[in-house]
Formats: structure tokens, sequence, C-alpha cells
């Protein structure tokens, strides 16, 4: 008889709860530009996206919940927006860990994010920042993630093209 190997051993569970913990931390405090200060960046899911990509898709949903459920903590939405951040971030990760898991190379952890990306925008992402530059092997910073133009052009073309559902939706719940 195979012996099969547990999925929940010590590593992974530790892993988890040091991700989840980093999660918390950034979820709490939103940083806010002073410019614009009904502008929030929430950095949380970065640490649910490198559980995913490290240890799959269901370890990516562990450290989701698990940071969503401690927000509930210090909700003043009563969970509408822990809710909302978790189905959206669900959206997210799920696409780029399952693009990702099929075959772990740089090129498709890019396009898994890609994927996620345009997939959180269907959910109900309100906007994406994305870095774009012409060479991005050459870029004084972030050049890994940076997308060329042209790259970018095809990521657009497909966020407008679920435009209309987007607009369907926000009109029937008004």
């Amino acid at each position: 008889m195979e012996k099969t190997k547990a999925y929940f051993t010590t590593q992974r569970i530790t892993l988890i709860a040091i991700l989840a913990a980093i999660s918390i931390v950034l979820f709490l405090p939103p940083l806010q530009i002073p410019i614009v200060l009904f502008y929030k960046l929430d950095f949380s899911t970065m640490p649910v996206l490198l559980g995913t990509f490290a240890m799959g898709p269901l370890t990516g949903v562990i450290i989701l919940f698990v940071k969503s459920l401690t927000g509930l903590l210090f909700s003043t939405s009563l969970g509408v927006g822990e809710l909302a951040d978790f189905l959206i971030g669900l959206s997210m990760i799920l696409p780029a860990g399952l693009y990702y898991k099929r075959d772990k190379t740089r090129k498709n952890a890019m396009t898994g994010m890609e994927i996620g990306a345009v997939a959180a925008t269907a959910a109900g992402a309100d906007g994406l920042m994305i870095e774009v530059h012409n060479d991005p092997q050459h870029a004084l910073c972030d050049g890994a993630q940076s997308l060329t133009p042209e790259r970018f052009a095809e990521v657009a073309k497909a966020i407008f093209a679920l435009r209309p559902f987007a607009m369907e939706s926000t009109e029937m719940s008004q």
C-alpha cells in the first residue's frame, strides 16, 4: 500500500500562518495617498498571491480566508467590505494560481497575474495599476513585473471587452 503525503504538514501550516500574519498587517492600516484622500492602496493580497504560487491555489484560499476572517474583527462595514475583498481576492488568486500551477515559470506567473487581474476586474475591482515600460529588462526598477506596450494593449483589450458586463451589473444593482 502506497503512503500518501499529508497536505497540512507542520512546515505548510507555519508558512500559511506567517503569510496570513503579513497579509493581516498589510490589510489593517490602509495606505492613503495624501493628495487624494479617498484613494487607498491595499497590498494585503501580495502575501496571498505569493502563498498561492509557492504552495498552490488551496493554500492561497486559506491565507485569504484567514486574512478576511481577521479583518472582520476590525470591520466598520459589518463585514460587507471584507466579503467583497475576499471575493475579489479569490477571483484574482484562483485563476493566477491555477494557470501558474500547470507550468511553474516566471512567464506563467506573469500571465497568471494578468488573467487574475482581468478576473478581478470582472468581479468588481474599480481599477488596476499596471506598469508599462518600453524595455522592461533595462528598467531601473520593477522591470520584471512591467508589461511591454504591446502586451499592455492585449491586456487592456481583454479588460475592456468585459466592460459591458460590468456596466450591466452596475445598472442592475441601482
